[in-house]
């Protein structure tokens, strides 16, 4: 996010600024007419850009979103490595599906998410433009969906609500029907662009999720997809597929590069990074090949996560996505994209080491906890953003959120749900042959949920897409099968003590 201005935020009614520091007190003024004031002086655009700069800690950082999103499911496992990264188990239960409402990244991400609701709903108070508004009420949909997705329960206030009051709280389908209902009412107010900020196809995009996952919301176990929401979801892909402002890029890694911006041909919706510019909390999207890279790897890493060889074994040997040799990286580092697996090297093809001075040759074989001589070097590390070696800790990389390939695989799903098999797999097949794979013969949801897989790993996608499937209590590495409360998060316990208007969602009492 671009910072213009200093921005100065009051949480109970808003901000503006005070120049004179000798300015004698308005006794005279009611508290109407106070209010009044501060409305007609606080500055709109510096509390639009502080709701933007709230999406960074939990959609940025590794231990929030992303985490509840990638680390619960068959894609990211987070082991314990001797020593390193055991944080007293929090990556553990969330590969194995055993968090209890005390988790702390998890009520982090509930909170902070919050956050991004009450920062966007603050904006509406102090009389934004229309297009200013629908920006504020885009991004606490877009909000709203993550906490209704996890948590099915939505604390809400209407703007300029008595905040000692405990907000209300949107569960389940009247969450869901709340956002719908906001995104078409915002459509024709949001800007065409840029793909940075809230823009009427990132709200489409949200739309086609809503109505995708409208099932889900109502039974998460057993969910239905209807026909008339698939239909939704067909029609409103293909606006944006048909506007000719997206087309697949040629390598799917520039999707993701330092530039990618200004550059990428998918980008729909993103959260923006400045080179050199640190803004919000928590990491930036560094995070990504920071949390895998090993220690004596270009940048020096954490060493952390690896996804699992069930998911990797998946992939086509030819699938451009797995990965490969990219110029301003490989020959800067030696690393590659996608996959590393096997011996690793430098930028002049020295083969590394670990601390120990075995051979840094990344395994196939990963546990939750590991011991032993080899315990630096198990597990495939991933590497979907390719490296900013330019701009130090703040990068310059965007935080894709949206992109076209997602809709395009949306619509085949949709069309697949309607018994609409061919032309689901006209849409998937010219996925695979931009990415360098053969064309499928039959198009099944297995073989779609894989699709989405090969396609969107380590981008936060991959807990929503499981249940959607049917999939995500199933067992895989390091996981037993799993019951049904793991559809949902638990309402973390601080929430509960605050707010009487939660209640604890089924199976964590």
């Amino acid at each position: 996010m671009k910072l213009n201005k200093v921005l100065i935020i009051f949480l109970a009614m808003g901000a503006f600024a005070c120049t004179d520091l000798e300015e004698t007190l308005r006794e005279d003024l009611s508290g109407d007419q106070a209010r009044q004031l501060l409305e007609e002086n606080a500055d709109v655009s510096a509390l639009l850009d502080a709701a933007y700069n709230s999406l960074q800690g939990p959609f940025q950082d590794q231990s929030r979103f992303w985490a509840a999103q990638e680390h619960t499911s068959d894609e990211v496992i987070g082991p314990t490595r001797g020593p390193d990264w055991d944080d007293n188990g929090v990556w553990r239960v969330l590969h194995n599906h055993t968090w209890n409402a005390d988790h702390a990244f998890l009520g982090d991400t509930f909170n902070e998410l919050l956050q991004v609701v009450f920062n966007a709903t603050n904006v509406l108070v102090f009389n934004p433009s229309a297009s200013q508004a629908a920006e504020a009420r885009f991004l606490r949909a877009f909000a709203m969906f993550a906490v209704a997705d996890g948590w099915n329960q939505v604390p809400y206030r209407e703007p300029g609500e008595n905040l000692l009051n405990a907000p209300k709280v949107l569960k389940g389908q009247e969450a869901l029907n709340f956002i719908i209902d906001e995104l078409n009412a915002i459509m024709n107010d949001l800007p065409d662009g840029p793909p940075t900020r809230a823009n009427k196809d990132a709200a489409k995009v949200l739309l086609m999720k809503c109505y995708l996952n409208k099932g889900t919301f109502a039974d998460r176990a057993n969910p239905s997809f209807d026909q008339a929401d698939m239909n939704q979801v067909i029609t409103l892909a293909d606006a944006i597929i048909n506007s000719g402002k997206y087309s697949l890029a040629d390598n799917d890694f520039d999707n993701f590069a330092p530039d990618n911006g200004q550059n990428s041909p998918e980008l729909i919706f993103a959260d923006e990074n400045v080179a050199g510019t640190y803004v919000g909390s928590g990491n930036t999207v560094r995070s990504r090949w920071f949390c895998t890279l090993h220690y004596n790897q270009n940048p020096s890493g954490w060493n952390g996560f690896t996804t699992i060889a069930d998911f990797y074994d998946k992939f086509d040997p030819n699938d451009q996505r797995i990965g490969g040799e990219y110029d301003g990286q490989t020959d800067v580092s030696g690393i590659r994209t996608g996959f590393l697996v096997g011996q690793q090297y430098d930028q002049n093809g020295a083969a590394l080491q670990d601390r120990k001075g075995n051979p840094l040759s990344f395994t196939r074989d990963i546990k939750l906890i590991e011991t032993g001589n080899d315990l630096e070097v198990t597990g495939i590390r991933v590497i979907k953003y390719p490296i900013d070696y330019n701009n130090g800790d703040n990068v310059d990389n965007d935080l894709v959120i949206y992109r076209l390939a997602d809709v395009m695989l949306m619509k085949a799903e949709a069309l697949l749900r309607t018994n609409k098999e061919s032309d689901a797999r006209t849409i998937v097949n010219q996925i695979r042959t931009k990415r360098g794979v053969p064309a499928l013969g039959t198009l099944t949801l297995d073989n779609l949920l894989d699709e989405r897989g090969f396609e969107l790993y380590w981008e936060g996608h991959r807990r929503q897409d499981l249940i959607r499937f049917g999939k995500f209590l199933n067992a895989w590495t390091e996981k037993p099968a799993s019951g049904q409360e793991r559809l949902l998060f638990p309402i973390p316990t601080q929430a509960l003590a605050v707010n009487p208007n939660l209640e604890q969602n089924p199976g964590y009492n």
